[in-house]
């Protein structure tokens, strides 16, 4: 009776974990707990770290202990050497006679005349979470080591409650760091001016860091890059006519060691304390009263722009924490990239005011020709003659009177021909203005093709009367076509032909100027087509996305706008429709599409697509929000297979930095030894004794802690990653029994969990053989684990393989099995050993649902009548434990029985 109070208090406490955000509720139960478990005990208080390193009380019984409150209690480390001990150690210790030992704070001993006290870290992988004390008034409370476990499985529960608090935090302040990032990101695109993108810079590196204290120092690539002061914030203590006159009179920058430092290795640089450290100037330290600095470079496409520079003016020293740190570095790099855009169009507008003056240059050396050709001669003619640009004079009249070989040769003309023809054969068409300051013509040749020009217009004068026109022109095609090429780049993809990202956003922002028509956005991501490239290679893929953007180009409406995202994303919008039902037809053709097979250089794929779909202006009033929320529909559509699609919802959410980080820290895992096997017993509760384990994988991230399986797992399968990591999992739990077999436990068998990706392998069954050989490892021991729906998805390969792996000696189990939707009559075909009873079935037996305990007992006859093992997961209590029993269902693994445990402890518990 007292372990299931025991057990039910503990459940309360998970349920209460699950359940409630609120941090103090629970460690009240715990405490609650405690005090009922140890009723001999006088005082029970839970103590949380603070700032300063200090422990504060939190939670704890009585409310009031000498008049004070438990929150008024402070931990003192200087007296309290058993604190210190425990949070040193982070393990349990017990004073059974206070008397005989003097590291409890003696102040305490004697104001409360405590007699034995128990003292517990709440910690997880190391990281300390807080400090329980039980202790008596006088009575020694004569704790028993079962006692002592009981509290600390209580106090196990505080680590996980603070553990979800602490994560929770985490990331309430990632969604926070990613909002402020993206708001950064927005308005630096529409800053038009390198002052506008500082000044964004400088509001969220300060509203991140604290401190405005803030200015930009930029490379000069016109003084041999060297760097300058650039702009300081607004907000600064200093102001910017001060800073620029200073840093002038020290010349601080030019050979400053500390900015060629953050310059040469491009890496961001924080002293704490300038005059403890070499590097800085420390006069010019003084002069603007700086005690600390920070630096961190602008680096777009790996050059240095220049840097940012936060200082600290006041006495305490700079301290940031590291996310703050990172958070800085990207605002810093986006601050870069925009800075880098307007830095291209700012030498773009120098060439043009330098091919401006050189235009203007040849305008008045031309007005000199004119006049010598006033009073032409021999000379003159040479000169006209031997001109590189086409020259010609006009009359009047509108004929030409002369011309150059240079012009002939450009019109093809023969030598002659032009003299007497109107100017108006020539010049055909109306002029243009070209953006270097000169006119743009398109002259007619003589076979009637175009000739783009640029050309300049000259009177000439005799006798201050106006006798005719001189054009000079040179042929501007090569240019011409150039500016088309840098056109398409911009604006196109190059791989498909469509519109690109950047165009697709302009047109879209033109068709949203139209607010009374209805819009749709589709967005499509190919699946599966990471295979093909890695199967394949990238340049079938190249040739995949080329005749997905031709097939697309012909089904779509003529109104409609086909662009690439990037990558195998693309987008359709659908502009001016009348409803949702003409973008289910512009759906289904792109279903259609994509149900014939690819022909990839004689090689035939079968590819689907996932599509999102917003509409305008339900979903989103501008085209970033629209693109966004179809993105996010896009995803919802993967979770079935085949070619779907969604329409957008408004509670989806986009996918989140913080899984991003996971999948980029999920591909190092395996490499870093980060990924751990947890063994949860199978027990035979007729005897009480394990009959095997259930291997699972755990993923112990070195920043993050422990992360559920749940949140990496579906990541790894969509990434692939779950092959090469199962394999991992096999083997070491292959391994790990074999120890075990070694050590005495020869009736021992492992269970592990085989994912679809790794079960539509070919060399499955060849890598499985391989691990049994190279283990040495019967494979009656090895039993494979595979869910319901899985088995299901292709029956008569499932059939095969799983013939294969029986034929080898492998058992054969379903996992989770009634959560399914196969037919039963399924099971008859499958060479399969076992059935897994899926742990919510077994649940509802605790909840009292009697439709579900129904359930569950047919199962078990089923298996009985097929001559197959039956095993229940999820056993927790033992309502549910007896109900199995009288249904003659012996093999049972859960928490009544044991958390998953790691190698070591599990042998400690259960093996010999």
């Amino acid at each position: 009776m007292k372990k299931q109070t025991r057990y039910s208090r503990l459940a309360h406490i998970t349920k209460l974990i699950n359940t409630t955000l609120d941090l103090r509720e629970v460690l009240e139960q715990v405490v609650k707990a405690i005090s009922e478990e140890i009723v001999r005990c006088d005082s029970v208080g839970i103590y949380l770290p603070q700032q300063d390193g200090q422990f504060r009380g939190f939670v704890g019984k009585p409310d009031y202990i000498n008049g004070f409150t438990l929150d008024m209690h402070m931990i003192e480390t200087e007296y309290d050497l058993l604190a210190k001990e425990v949070i040193e150690t982070q393990k349990t210790i017990y004073i059974p006679d206070t008397s005989k030992d003097s590291r409890p704070d003696p102040r305490a001993v004697k104001s409360f005349q405590i007699k034995s006290l128990l003292a517990l870290p709440i910690s997880f992988e190391s990281e300390l979470f807080g400090l329980v004390f039980l202790f008596d008034y006088g009575s020694p409370m004569n704790l028993t080591e079962d006692e002592i476990q009981t509290v600390e499985a209580y106090v196990n529960m505080a680590g996980v409650a603070i553990q979800n608090a602490t994560n929770l935090t985490r990331k309430e302040n990632l969604i926070a760091e990613k909002q402020l990032l993206l708001d950064h990101t927005r308005e630096l695109s529409m800053c038009s001016t390198m002052q506008e993108v500082i000044d964004r810079c400088f509001f969220y590196v300060g509203k991140v860091l604290g401190n405005y204290n803030i200015g930009v120092h930029l490379l000069d690539p016109m003084a041999e890059k060297n760097i300058k002061p650039a702009s300081l914030s607004q907000n600064s203590d200093w102001t910017e006519e001060d800073w620029m006159k200073t840093h002038k009179t020290l010349k601080v920058d030019e050979n400053d060691p500390v900015f060629q430092e953050v310059i040469l290795t491009k890496k961001a640089i924080m002293i704490p304390d300038v005059f403890a450290d070499e590097r800085p100037n420390h006069e010019a330290c003084k002069t603007f009263g700086i005690k600390g600095m920070f630096l961190f470079p602008l680096v777009t496409m790996g050059e240095v722009l220049g840097l940012i520079a936060v200082v600290n003016l006041d006495e305490e020293e700079l301290e940031y924490s590291e996310s703050d740190i990172l958070l800085t570095q990207s605002i810093v790099d986006a601050t870069a990239a925009s800075l880098s855009n307007l830095l291209f169009m700012d030498k773009q507008e120098t060439i043009i005011e330098e091919r401006t003056s050189e235009i203007r240059v040849k305008n008045t050396e031309l007005e000199r020709v004119v006049h010598e050709l006033q009073h032409l001669s021999k000379e003159n003619e040479l000169i006209l003659n031997s001109a590189g640009e086409g020259i010609f004079g006009i009359d009047l009249d509108g004929r030409i009177t002369f011309c150059n070989p240079a012009s002939e040769k450009m019109l093809g003309y023969e030598k002659g021909e032009l003299i007497g023809t109107p100017s108006s054969t020539v010049i055909c068409h109306e002029p243009d203005h070209s953006p270097y300051g000169e006119t743009v013509q398109m002259f007619c040749k003589k076979d009637k093709t175009i000739l783009a020009v640029e050309y300049v217009l000259s009177s000439i004068e005799e006798d201050e009367n106006v006798i005719g026109q001189v054009v000079t022109f040179k042929d501007i095609t090569e240019r011409k076509k150039m500016e088309e090429e840098i056109r398409y780049l911009a604006y196109y993809d190059s791989l498909t032909d469509l519109p690109n990202r950047v165009l697709l956003n302009d047109k879209l922002k033109k068709i949203l100027e139209n607010k009374e028509q209805q819009v749709a956005v589709l967005y499509l991501d190919l699946d599966r087509f990471k295979l093909v490239n890695d199967s394949l290679g990238h340049s079938y893929g190249d040739l995949l996305l080329r005749e997905v953007a031709n097939r697309l180009k012909i089904i779509i409406p003529k109104e409609a706008i086909a662009s690439r995202q990037g990558g195998d994303e693309f987008t359709v919008v659908l502009p001016d429709i009348n409803g949702i039902e003409d973008v289910l037809l512009v759906v289904d053709h792109i279903s259609d599409i994509f149900s014939q097979p690819f022909s990839l250089m004689g090689n035939e794929v079968y590819i689907k697509t996932s599509i999102g779909i917003s509409m305008f202006p339900k979903d989103g009033e501008d085209g970033e929000v629209l693109i966004k929320n179809a993105d996010a529909a896009m995803y919802k559509s993967k979770e079935k297979s085949g070619t779907g699609y969604h329409f957008f919802e408004s509670e989806m959410n986009n996918r989140s930095l913080e899984s991003i980080k996971l999948e980029n820290a999920l591909y190092k895992a395996l490499d870093r030894n980060e990924l751990d096997i947890y063994y949860q017993p199978q027990i035979d509760s007729r005897t009480n004794s394990i009959i095997g384990v259930e291997a699972l994988l755990r993923w112990i991230h070195p920043t993050e802690g422990m992360i559920s399986p749940a949140d990496f797992i579906p990541i790894a399968e969509d990434t692939g990653l779950i092959v090469p990591i199962g394999e991992w999992v096999l083997e070491n739990a292959c391994k790990q029994l074999k120890k075990w077999h070694e050590e005495g436990n020869h009736s021992l068998s492992v269970s592990v969990n085989l994912s679809s990706r790794q079960f539509e392998e070919n060399d499955l069954v060849e890598v499985v053989q391989r691990i049994l050989i190279d283990v040495n490892l019967a494979p009656e021991f090895l039993h494979l684990e595979l869910t319901e729906n899985q088995i299901i998805k292709n029956k008569d390969l499932t059939v095969e393989m799983m013939e294969q792996l029986k034929e080898i000696g492998v058992k054969i189990a379903i996992d989770d099995f009634g959560t399914g939707y196969s037919s039963l009559g399924y099971l008859k075909n499958f060479p399969i050993d076992a059935l897994k009873i899926d742990k919510s079935f077994i649940q509802d037996i605790r909840e009292g649902d009697d439709s579900n305990s129904a359930i569950t007992n047919t199962i078990i006859t089923l298996a009985q009548n097929l001559k197959l093992n039956v095993i229940a997961e999820g056993v927790e209590t033992k309502k549910q434990l007896d109900f199995l029993l009288s249904k003659d269902c012996y093999l049972m693994q859960g928490y009544y029985f044991s958390v998953p445990l790691k190698a070591e402890a599990l042998k400690e518990k259960y093996l010999i």
